[in-house]
């Protein structure tokens, strides 16, 4: 997780650094990929202008009946303004050598023949001249200006190499301004679009992460509608439903405290009350001896909801503690914790097979069928119909699928519309009058950090609930 005191990266760092380095290295690469062809072309230009000092000496020779009566100084000049030690003229089977005074006797010859004109060969030709080294001699041979002749000439390959040194310099520092001025654009540009507007965002997140609460820090959209305005519109909507989420759990959690602080001391009041009217039921009055039944169920009432308010707001947020846990012996004991076992008109019938045993938390799952069981025997007890058949609530078990299913079914009257309509919900589900609908809530919250789901299943007559589970039994 990150740190939420980490700074932003600067303009200069983070995004914007790989941005320019990788605008720099992709100008670089498509510079190295003219760049061969341009040195090849480079190499072929200055050999073909050679040769073409060579043709002009040819023709001197052809001008001249007896190429050995040509004066020395002559024939030298013709080889320095060519840069040559020698150059060969061959036509109609003749050849024809001028040579310097001095002859030079090379030691390493490469041939650059210009007759070949294909770019893969001018480029690897190049590469050769330019890592080649010192001290080689370089024979170009090419086509003469008149049918089938052929000039030769033999010159050091150095001062070749060195004017090739000297225009890869000059590309390299073309391609390094141009690489320079063009990043600057382009990231001028990119940083308009796209590194200012994620700045932007990742300053909000930081800043409005240290008070989630405070409406001020909400993000501001803007009205751009490409992929970076629908992530400001998302992320400002998220803000505003966070705000407000938490101010809500603050005003909650203030209420809570409030009405736990409330119903402990109400709870004590009632329990007073309670240990009173018990006394004032053991008077002799008729009047108190009719009365106070009601009064005492009155109290009951009272103190139950007032527990079931408590037990609701210390609800621990614990996760289930998994241990290996046989289900029918867990249904025996919250089918007695919920009064269902030796009830005198309502019979628990557990036809979970022995031996089934999930990955559960026990004392968690059996709070839920605590509270299956206990609403159901509420219901049978408050059963209207005048011919109802014998009360029961049935536990049953199957596997379906990935999940283990457990159903408590019962055969009353069965849910009321209103109860229905806000199942699950807090204060809001109870089937009874003056019930809490916390039995059910907290009985979803359980099943659901098991993993499973606790759902409702419409039957024609009483009332199922089944809890799905996502652990196969081990046994």
């Amino acid at each position: 997780m990150s740190n939420p005191g980490s700074p932003i990266p600067g303009r200069f760092s983070g995004l914007s650094n790989k941005l320019i380095a990788t605008i720099i290295g992709v100008i670089f690469l498509v510079e190295i990929v003219v760049y061969l062809p341009s040195l090849a072309n480079f190499r072929a230009t200055w050999l073909e202008d050679r040769l073409r000092v060579g043709v002009v000496a040819a023709r001197v020779l052809d001008a001249v009946p007896d190429v050995m009566s040509l004066p020395r100084s002559l024939t030298d000049r013709l080889l320095t303004s060519a840069g040559a030690d020698a150059i060969v003229y061959r036509r109609e089977g003749q050849s024809q050598l001028i040579e310097l005074a001095e002859p030079v006797t090379p030691e390493r010859v490469t041939t650059a023949d210009m007759r070949q004109r294909d770019l893969a060969t001018q480029i690897a030709g190049a590469i050769d001249t330019l890592f080649a080294g010192r001290g080689r001699t370089l024979r170009i041979v090419g086509e003469g200006d008149l049918d089938e002749s052929l000039i030769e000439i033999l010159m050091p390959e150095a001062p070749l190499r060195q004017e090739m040194l000297e225009y890869s310099r000059n590309i390299g520092l073309v391609s390094l301004g141009i690489a320079a001025i063009t990043a600057f654009a382009l990231y001028m540009l990119a940083s308009r679009l796209f590194i200012d507007p994620v700045l932007r965002l990742a300053d909000n997140m930081l800043a409005f992460r240290k008070a989630p609460e405070n409406a001020t820090l909400i993000l501001q959209p803007s009205q751009r509608r490409d992929e970076i305005g629908i992530v400001e519109r998302e992320l400002a909507d998220m803000e505003r439903d966070l705000a407000s989420m938490l101010r809500q759990r603050r005003h909650l959690a203030d209420l809570g405290l409030a009405v736990a602080k409330i119903n402990h001391d109400l709870r004590n009041t009632l329990t007073a009350a309670q240990l009173l009217s018990d006394q004032v039921a053991t008077l002799d009055d008729p009047k108190v001896q009719r009365l106070a039944p009601r009064l005492v169920t009155t109290l009951d009432k009272a103190i139950g909801f007032a527990q079931s308010v408590l037990d609701y707001g210390r609800e621990a947020a614990a996760p289930p503690q998994f241990v290996p846990t046989e289900i029918r012996p867990l249904l025996d004991d919250a089918a007695f914790e919920a009064r269902l076992v030796g009830h005198p008109a309502v019979v628990f019938v557990n036809e979970v097979p022995d031996g089934i045993v999930l990955d559960v938390d026990a004392g968690q799952m059996a709070r839920v069928f605590v509270n299956l069981f206990k609403n159901a025997r509420e219901a049978l007890e408050s059963d209207p119909r005048p011919n109802r058949p014998g009360a029961e609530v049935t536990a049953t078990a199957r596997q379906d699928d990935d999940a283990f299913i457990l159903a408590v079914s019962d055969n009353g009257p069965g849910l009321p519309p209103r109860a229905r309509a806000h199942l699950f919900e807090a204060f809001e589900g109870s089937a009874r009058a003056g019930g809490t609908g916390l039995g059910l809530a907290i009985a979803r919250e359980i099943t659901e950090a098991h993993g499973g789901m606790l759902r409702f299943v419409e039957t024609e007559e009483g009332t199922q609930f089944e809890v799905a589970l996502p652990h196969r039994p081990t046994a």
